[in-house]
């Protein structure tokens, strides 16, 4: 069965969380003699896709709403797209595709593999939306080929309410591709430049609030200190950010195309997040480019931390450590630095390389 040719469909909410976590895999299958078939709201990136073979199928999703009515249309829009593609296998990643997507592959018979991106603050806050959430995922995911977890906390929550018992396989994150993310000279502190950056949506559970707060500490005591934020900025923060921008405290960029190009100058990513991460993509690609990091000691970070050997972990939401760590950093020489960036790319190397990623789907492609 394993060489036959299927026609597999991928279910995402965004282009961008299929071309820049698993693109990979798309070319894998392609390469492989599959049919792909790609779901998800427009955007550029995919023209690209199709470019390499793909076919795509717009469906908006609503990310965030909570409408019972717009669910209803998009379990019934997927239902629908199912019937019209009739794939041997489903692939979802993130929340509403996974959810509605398995519920209306259960329904239809066909095959569905689950990848946990991170759980949302919904589930993660606890109260009536968790358990809305629970719920749902428990009678979608009751027929599923495999549900993939991305950090070990996650699977713990599937496991204490019993939901796709049996079914659970760990990833390394949507792991790194080690290619795209070559180790970088690492840059000199001429005239004491150190340049960090944080990357990220800027929301305030990405800890952005206590990376300001530390430019606007450290630059008191290391004027030359640069700060770079690079990221979609949510509406609440334009002003803070532009404020900031314009006194010289941080460096704006806005969303930025090529994070591998941006790393070449950067001395440090600082990633303070509390948000329920998956497992965070910035600190992999970081790492792979041979670059230390802080973050938190949080699941979907402290995977890819060694404390003091690829850079600093700090506990979460604390704001006094942060400054700590990033003072400590001021202080190591530039070949220490480098050294903790190098120690980055050999844990990636080891543990994430995205191919192990693309070699466990392949796998399940091929059960279908």
């Amino acid at each position: 069965m394993g060489n036959r040719k299927k026609r597999v469909l991928f279910l995402v909410n965004h282009e961008v969380v299929i071309y820049n976590f698993r693109l990979e895999i798309v070319e894998r299958l392609l390469n492989d003699g599959h049919e792909v078939h790609i779901s998800s709201t427009y955007g550029e990136r995919i023209d690209e896709l199709v470019a390499l073979g793909a076919k795509f199928h717009e469906i908006v999703i609503s990310r965030h709403g909570m409408n019972p009515v717009s669910e209803i249309n998009l379990l019934r829009d997927y239902k629908k797209l199912l019937k019209e593609v009739r794939p041997d296998i489903v692939l979802g990643f993130t929340i509403k595709p996974n959810i509605y997507g398995a519920m209306a592959a259960k329904q239809l018979g066909i095959p569905f593999v689950a990848n946990i991106t991170g759980l949302g603050t919904a589930v993660e806050n606890g109260g009536w939306k968790q358990k809305v959430f629970l719920t749902l995922y428990r009678n979608a995911f009751s027929d599923i080929q495999c549900v993939f977890f991305q950090n070990t906390e996650n699977r713990q929550l599937f496991i204490d309410n019993k939901i796709a018992m049996g079914k659970h396989k760990m990833l390394p994150g949507s792991g790194v591709n080690l290619e795209r993310f070559p180790v970088r000279n690492y840059p000199s502190d001429e005239n004491g430049v150190v340049r960090f950056a944080f990357i990220s949506r800027i929301m305030k559970e990405k800890g952005v609030d206590y990376y300001l707060a530390a430019a606007k500490a450290i630059k008191k005591k290391y004027p030359n200190a640069e700060f770079h934020v690079c990221g979609f900025c949510e509406a609440e923060y334009e002003g803070k950010l532009n404020e900031y921008n314009a006194n010289g405290t941080v460096i704006y960029h806005g969303m930025i195309r090529d994070v591998a190009d941006f790393l070449e100058n950067i001395h440090c990513v600082i990633h303070p997040t509390y948000y329920p991460e998956g497992l965070s993509n910035v600190l992999l690609e970081a790492s792979a480019s041979g670059r230390p990091i802080i973050t938190t000691d949080r699941s979907g970070c402290r995977e890819v931390i060694d404390d003091g050997v690829n850079g600093y972990m700090i506990p979460c939401q604390n704001g006094k450590k942060l400054i700590e760590a990033v003072n400590k950093f001021m202080r190591l020489s530039n070949s220490d630095r480098k050294q903790m960036g190098l120690a980055g790319r050999a844990k990636v190397q080891k543990e994430f390389d995205r191919q192990i990623v693309v070699q466990k789907y392949v796998d399940e492609v091929e059960k279908a």
